[in-house]
């Protein structure tokens, strides 16, 4: 479907090759409020800790405060005083986030502003700011490719960027397949790791139910959805597509057609924001005209309707 409209231009700053210069700037969009820096516990006042599962070590306890996991509470020095009380962790060691990339061939297209393989290194570089200002420690990995091995900081952020920048340019050869990628990344996931995938959602409809509640039980983890308005929201009248060099003519405006496009094109997204949140993910479905952002922002990605 590469011809049925592309972003402007063909080279590097015009919406269809990532820059790196420009995920660097991203910096900016980086929500310091999204996930927060750990600090000495991994419990404060009413807020439940963002790691969990093994890796965490008991510091203390406190008095319960509502709004605190009840899976942590303290039971024999709540009977013991009378009053209910909760234990507080201690993280043994920084946390994750890991980045999966779908490179899948069907990202590099897009007719409002930039491809969805541009949206996909921009909300990437997002994430590994807010990483980096969340105080975690930074990997990405695609299929068929060597993992960005884990780093803090400034060094880690860049060693991503440049990947999803390289990532994202073409569609590479060796892809494998995002559920190859999610192989790869529950070999490398500790409990209490924060996940991101960026996908298409084609690529995500073929993933099995049980990887995605796999992948999620011990995680904090989010599935990001490059989609096309194009893909959703399909003109009513004829529209020239090209596929394997030859050029067809979709009659748009037939309900038949429009049933058609529609099942391949939105309804896998549809499907998986429905079923994702039972599987223990949040869903985001960012389109190529949104800020690189907006993924952060889960108020907008769940008011948004088909």
């Amino acid at each position: 479907m590469s011809g049925a409209g592309v972003a402007a231009g063909s080279a590097a700053g015009t919406g269809v090759v990532p820059e790196l210069a420009e995920l660097v700037a991203l910096r900016r969009q980086a929500r310091r409020g999204a996930w927060p820096r750990r600090g000495r516990h991994g419990l404060h006042g009413p807020a439940p800790a963002q790691a969990r599962g093994r890796g965490m070590e008991y510091a203390e306890s406190r008095e319960y405060v509502p709004g605190d996991d009840v899976r942590h509470m303290d039971w024999r020095l709540t009977a013991r005083t009378g009053r209910a009380h909760t234990k507080l962790f201690q993280a043994e060691r920084e946390r994750l986030t890991l980045l999966v990339a779908d490179t899948a061939t069907s990202l590099y297209f897009g007719t409002r502003v930039r491809f969805k393989s541009v949206q996909a290194a921009r909300a990437g570089a997002v994430a590994a700011w807010s990483a980096v200002l969340a105080g975690d420690r930074i990997a990405a990995l695609r299929s068929g490719a060597p993992a960005v091995a884990p780093a803090t900081g400034e060094r880690g952020a860049m060693r991503v960027l440049d990947a999803l920048a390289r990532w994202y340019a073409a569609p590479p050869a060796d892809d494998a397949g995002l559920e190859q990628a999610l192989d790869h990344a529950q070999h490398l996931l500790r409990p209490g790791a924060r996940l991101v995938v960026l996908a298409d959602p084609g690529s995500a409809a073929r993933v099995p139910a049980l990887r995605w509640t796999a992948l999620a039980r011990p995680h904090e983890a989010t599935l990001v959805l490059l989609q096309d308005r194009l893909e959703t929201a399909p003109p009513p009248r004829d529209l020239a597509v090209w596929t394997a060099g030859r050029r067809l003519l979709l009659p748009l405006q037939r309900p038949v057609v429009r049933q058609r496009w529609l099942h391949a094109l939105a309804e896998p997204a549809q499907a998986l924001a429905r079923a994702l949140p039972g599987q223990g993910w949040q869903g985001r479905r960012l389109y190529t005209d949104d800020p690189a952002e907006a993924w952060l922002q889960p108020a907008a990605a769940e008011a948004e309707e088909d």
